[in-house]
């Protein structure tokens, strides 16, 4: 069984707070459409803050469902195997997609064809990718914000969606944030799950993920 350590709610608060229209600091969202089969039926990749108001508060909501869930119910944290970490492990792999900032097509083909090869649904559904920024601005002993910041934490927001009609996403049935926001830092030894219903996981995500065989 994978390891699960408890996730600090307040950390990810921090997060949750800034996704709103007025203070987001996403930079781009890119994704791809699969069909019930597992074929890309087409991908798209935006800068977000070119999107149109309305698209940006589309594009939120998705993106906030993963980290404003149920901490540690439906969102739970897991230290990254061994394998997972190798050189060719998905560790590596998310992190070439993060630091590219989604600008890398090979990689993020890449990505959607593991997903494809390996989630089992038997509907039509979106991998939505987000990368966002956070300016963590350091804190007083009181806890007090001092609004100066001195390290940059850049994440990774993963959802999939069930799609009906034109494309036209549902709520995520699962997800993922990588790197964590562990102890008000960044750490990609660890990686923030979502399911929509956790008594009956995504078991497919733990498996792309390397979570478990």
């Amino acid at each position: 069984m994978p390891s699960i350590i408890p996730i600090n709610r307040e950390e990810i608060l921090e997060l949750t707070r800034r996704m709103t229209l007025s203070r987001t600091s996403m930079t781009r969202i890119a994704g791809s459409y699969m069909d019930s089969e597992g074929f890309i039926d087409g991908t798209f990749n935006t800068n977000f803050l070119k999107l149109k108001p309305t698209e940006k508060e589309k594009n939120l909501a998705i993106a906030k469902i993963i980290p404003f869930s149920s901490t540690n119910k439906n969102l739970k944290r897991y230290i990254l195997p061994e394998n997972a970490c190798r050189p060719g492990g998905i560790r590596q792999l998310l992190l070439g997609i993060k630091s590219s900032a989604l600008k890398n097509d090979a990689l993020l083909e890449a990505f959607y064809e593991y997903v494809a090869g390996n989630y089992h649904t038997d509907h039509d559904y979106a991998v939505y990718l987000f990368h966002n920024t956070y300016d963590i601005p350091l804190k007083a002993s009181d806890k007090e914000s001092l609004w100066e910041s001195e390290e940059m934490y850049e994440y990774l927001i993963c959802a999939i969606c069930p799609v009906s009609g034109d494309y036209e996403p549902g709520e995520p049935e699962c997800g993922f944030l990588f790197p964590a926001f562990q102890d008000r830092t960044e750490d990609p030894d660890y990686i923030d799950v979502y399911q929509s219903n956790p008594d009956l996981p995504k078991n497919d995500l733990l498996k792309i993920l390397q979570l478990c065989d």
